[in-house]
């Protein structure tokens, strides 16, 4: 059984993790002081469910890049699984660049209306609407990344496999 502890250099290493799993510790928080509050005190503090939306926007958009980073999205990979070598390499491609595409639009929207909300301050928390909104588009800038990055290792990953010989007595072929 492998039991890997979590050292501090670990954890400052995967700073998406860290800023997910302290979203979500706000999240469970910000919503147990208000049933606490509501139950137990009988009182309801305004602020509370406000943030708690606040943060779930942020906790889906980061979870949605982290999704990207390891790669456990929804893909419909049937087609280009089927194809082979180079036309594999370049479905893939075409993929990424779609992929991309949609994802510069949605990066560019999103800056544009977190843009156009700065000057709205939601009721009880008295913050801008920009922070909440702003999840959108630095959650798509995280997803643009991973795509890039994961697209640029897959290939460099495939062009070794191809360049290994075939036929050799290597364990792992």
């Amino acid at each position: 059984m492998d039991t890997k502890k979590a050292t501090p250099k670990k954890i400052l290493k995967e700073p998406l993790e860290l800023v997910l799993s302290l979203i979500l510790i706000g999240i469970v928080s910000v919503t147990f002081i208000q049933v606490l509050f509501r139950y137990v005190f009988r009182l309801s503090l305004a602020w509370s469910e406000e943030l708690a939306r606040y943060l779930l926007l942020w906790l889906g958009a980061l979870a949605s890049a982290y999704a990207f980073k390891t790669k456990s999205h929804f893909a419909l990979r049937f087609l280009v699984d089927r194809l082979s070598g180079r036309l594999k390499g370049w479905a893939s491609t075409l993929v990424v660049i779609v992929v991309s595409g949609f994802l510069l639009l949605f990066i560019w929207k999103s800056l544009e209306f977190s843009v156009s909300m700065a000057r709205q301050i939601a009721p009880s928390t008295k913050i801008s609407m920009a922070v909440p909104y702003s999840s959108a588009w630095v959650g798509g800038i995280l997803m643009l990344y991973y795509v890039l990055k994961n697209w640029w290792s897959d290939r460099h990953v495939r062009k070794e496999e191809e360049s290994k010989p075939r036929g050799s007595w290597d364990s792992s072929s």
